[in-house]
């Protein structure tokens, strides 16, 4: 397909670059800053602009890649009657484009992107539209892109979206607050690594409830008295030690319950 790229950040670039080894001509790339957008451009072999006044209106597809504050004026600002568009937004309706074509969707990579990294992890596609046509042609554009394509609805991607942010931002958080506490207590994160890639690894072939350990999994009181008279010193994690622990605790006492009442049957 020929397609024009709406912005040149993380999304926009990964994008365009599994468009392009695909096969699909990348037209023009419309950015806010050229400092973005030149090299984006030089990379997909295309030309760019910085205004969306001087956007190419004669393409097959229409991929607007922006935040999604910016996505909320989008409607007041881009007008292509018939052609077909689509956001890259987790936690934005598709009726958000409906000022702007007769024909959009939604086509979001459900992964953690950053144009740096040269090799692209996995990354699934969740697709949608406003009319069952439209969401057959996403979902086979989308299937030159990405091996793992579903359609979902807006509030299908919102949960999604809701997930994703627990287990990718929030995960990291932790691993961040992780390092800080090892370096002021001078002990070295880095040997928390091969950790950190096991648990990560496991969820390839168990779900996280069975491979969950730790001494709030074993109901170890003892030690997890010790961990908190030692993070004492630190408000900020000692409180979120105490509400994971606590989590933990009652996660476990439901399923020796729920395997009691099942055993009882």
């Amino acid at each position: 397909m020929n397609v024009v790229i709406i912005g040149s950040g993380n999304v926009a670039t990964i994008l365009g670059r599994k468009m392009f080894l695909a096969g699909h001509e990348i037209r023009q790339i419309v950015g806010r800053h050229e400092d973005n957008a030149a090299p984006l451009a030089d990379e997909l072999n295309c030309g760019y602009v910085l205004t969306l006044d001087e956007i190419n209106k004669d393409s097959d597809l229409y991929i607007i890649a922006i935040s999604d504050s910016s996505l909320a004026e989008i409607g007041t600002e881009l007008f292509l009657d018939k052609q077909l568009v689509v956001h890259t937004a987790g936690s934005v309706p598709k009726s958000v484009l409906e000022k702007v074509s007769r024909n959009y969707g939604v086509l979001y990579p459900l992964q953690s992107l950053r144009k740096e990294i040269k090799t692209t992890p996995e990354m699934p596609l969740l697709v949608d539209a406003n009319t069952e046509d439209n969401l057959t042609l996403i979902y086979d554009f989308a299937k030159t892109i990405s091996d793992k394509v579903e359609a979902a609805s807006d509030e299908e991607r919102l949960k999604l979206h809701v997930g994703a942010i627990i287990v990718n931002n929030f995960a990291n958080h932790l691993y961040a607050l992780t390092e800080d506490y090892c370096r002021n207590e001078n002990i070295h994160f880095q040997m928390l690594l091969p950790l950190i890639n096991e648990t990560a690894s496991r969820l390839n072939s168990f779900p996280p409830k069975e491979v969950q350990t730790g001494p709030a999994e074993r109901n170890d009181f003892q030690t997890i008295e010790k961990h908190i008279e030692l993070l004492a010193q630190n408000p900020a994690l000692k409180k979120i030690y105490e509400v994971m622990t606590e989590s933990i605790i009652q996660n476990v006492r439901f399923k020796v319950e729920k395997f009691k009442v099942v055993s009882d049957k």
